[in-house]
């Protein structure tokens, strides 16, 4: 996970503010401990398991580092710099995928003359780029494998950013799923909302259910403030079509799901980060949110199972929550921090 130690927030270009490593919890004994942890030049944002017991975690946009941390610590950690080591104009948005057979690390990026997105392909051992390709759009974020067409879909948030990140020009905004060619890196097809404020972030795939269906947190960047507490958390994806299957009747979600993960029987959990909320949307009753519990500053989500079943983490500001089998736990960091976005479980 990555996190900044202490209480308040700290400045997202201070290098001595941002930690990454892993979190060992021990929730029958009710114990806590680090190891592998890096101090990292910026805030990270997405980590990603390696499959081998190590993760690879990526700054958040506009990023200039990537590191892979390998589980053996006599191990050293493999940086990448896209400026300084391969003198690449564009930075990273914060999010990273690997191949099915682990070759390969996909990245969304930003080039900085003109604000547009690429999808780079990069060697996972090494880090290096192999491949570029343009998106047609702003803003892309996470990217997660299609496993029935073998190709990669990108959310693309669409929201026009300046070089430091920030958001600006929300008139001009075009979110949109793509659908992008994983060898040649061509955009197949494209999926738009009607609604443009929407900016689509994060995606997870759903376990279970009738059908796989792709689960997509939403953003809410409306002018008006009712109009964006209003606004829908979840669009789903089936394969062919892109809906929203509820709009809110009230302001529960505050128009912001930070992450998404799958939840039991086809369903989804959000993080609705504002209201400190997470909510659970669920087949059986498509038409409404279930509040799963309330949490301060809750964001980071990840499903999981063991030999007692599917189960769901929850990470917020004062520690780790775990619902499992209709029970709930919660654990409270090991120390006083302020964690990041997004977590990623390890087995």
């Amino acid at each position: 996970m990555a996190w900044r130690p202490g209480a308040e927030a700290a400045d997202d270009l201070d290098p001595h503010a941002h930690r990454i490593g892993i979190l060992q919890l021990d929730w029958a004994q009710d114990r806590r401990a680090w190891t592998r942890v890096l101090t990292v030049p910026s805030r990270a944002h997405g980590l990603l398991a390696d499959g081998r017991g190590g993760f690879y975690a990526v700054a958040a946009r506009p990023g200039d580092w990537l590191v892979h941390v390998p589980a053996d610590e006599a191990d050293t950690p493999r940086w990448l710099h896209p400026g300084r080591d391969e003198g690449s104009p564009r930075t990273f948005n914060g999010h990273l995928l690997l191949s099915v057979d682990g070759r390969w690390l996909y990245s969304t990026e930003t080039d900085r003359s003109d604000g547009r997105s690429w999808l780079v392909r990069r060697d996972a051992q090494s880090l290096r780029t192999d491949s570029a390709w343009r998106l047609p759009g702003m803003d892309a974020h996470q990217i997660l494998l299609d496993p029935g067409s073998g190709q990669l879909l990108v959310a693309l948030g669409g929201i026009v950013r300046d070089t430091r990140g920030r958001k600006t020009a929300f008139e001009r905004m075009a979110p949109a799923l793509l659908l992008v060619d994983a060898v040649q890196g061509h955009v197949l097809r494209q999926w738009t909302l009607a609604d443009a404020r929407l900016s689509i972030r994060h995606m997870a795939w759903s376990e279970g259910g009738d059908q796989p269906l792709l689960g997509i947190a939403l953003q809410a960047e409306h002018d008006d403030r009712n109009e964006r507490l209003r606004a829908p958390l979840l669009a789903l994806w089936d394969g062919q079509t892109l809906t929203l299957p509820i709009r809110p009747r009230d302001t529960e979600g505050a128009g912001y799901a930070g992450d998404i993960c799958a939840g039991p029987g086809g369903s989804f959990l959000l993080s609705a980060q504002r209201s400190g909320r997470a909510l659970l949307w669920h087949p059986d009753a498509p038409e409404q949110m279930i509040r799963l519990g309330e949490l301060l500053e809750i964001c980071a989500l990840c499903s999981w199972r063991d030999e007692r079943g599917p189960g769901l983490l929850m990470g917020a500001g004062r520690g780790m929550a775990r619902w499992q089998g209709g029970q709930a736990q919660m654990l409270p960091w090991p120390e006083i921090m302020s964690p990041d976005n997004h977590i990623a479980v390890l087995l």
